[in-house]
């Protein structure tokens, strides 16, 4: 019988602490969270490596290092909302839920987003809530948020997602940029987004995230 609890103690120990990633929170979060039920059944064997897993075409639950270290950079509080773009089968938004005072998901795949919320209510998550939308939409109408973040990657963010971040805010995205690409913080500032360098990751572009094709006469 496999023993998901001791490979969940070793992917923190190996693909988080390694990381450099120390936050008490963040460590007990993907501790409790049982990785294993938020990816594909036929992949649960594979959840606990420390890389990208396929849930659908050009979609992936981050591998623990990479969320790991994003969840470090944007700092989120208890009492925070939080926007969860990209939220897949919901792993992401059960260890978000522990961090934050409430989780809005987006997920665009109705299939994913309904399996999502029965595998959040399963797990006892009371405080998030799976909306399916165009995930370059979001969900203005719960906003602005305390922080942002994107399970995949962008060649750029659209302005409707900037937008939904309050003053003060923190946003955290891959961008494709190069043979992988790279993980960027945005913090929101008199009505401008001033992003800084993270570290490496990547991931694959989410829908409505790709740069628009230029025009050429």
């Amino acid at each position: 019988m496999t023993d998901h609890a001791e490979r969940r103690r070793m992917m923190v120990d190996n693909h988080v602490r390694t990381a450099d990633v120390t936050k008490l929170p963040i460590i007990a979060a993907m501790l409790a969270v049982p990785r294993e039920q938020f990816v594909p059944p036929a992949l649960r064997e594979a959840a606990y490596l420390g890389e990208n897993l396929p849930l659908a075409p050009g979609r992936v639950v981050l591998d623990p290092r990479t969320l790991a270290k994003m969840l470090d950079a944007l700092a989120i509080a208890p009492g925070e909302v939080v926007l969860d773009l990209g939220c897949g089968l919901g792993y992401s938004t059960a260890v978000i839920a522990r961090l934050a005072d409430t989780v809005i998901a987006v997920e665009e795949d109705a299939g994913l987003a309904a399996e999502a919320g029965t595998l959040l209510a399963a797990e006892g998550v009371d405080n998030a809530v799976v909306q399916v939308a165009p995930l370059a939409a979001g969900a203005p109408k719960h906003g602005p948020y305390d922080a942002i973040t994107v399970q995949g990657a962008a060649e750029e963010v659209p302005e409707a997602i900037l937008a939904q971040l309050r003053d003060g805010g923190r946003i955290g995205c891959l961008f494709a940029e190069g043979a992988l690409g790279v993980c960027r913080i945005g913090v929101r500032a008199a009505g401008r987004i001033g992003w800084r360098y993270g570290f490496a990751a990547g991931a694959p572009v989410l829908p409505g995230f790709a740069r628009a094709p230029a025009f050429v006469f």
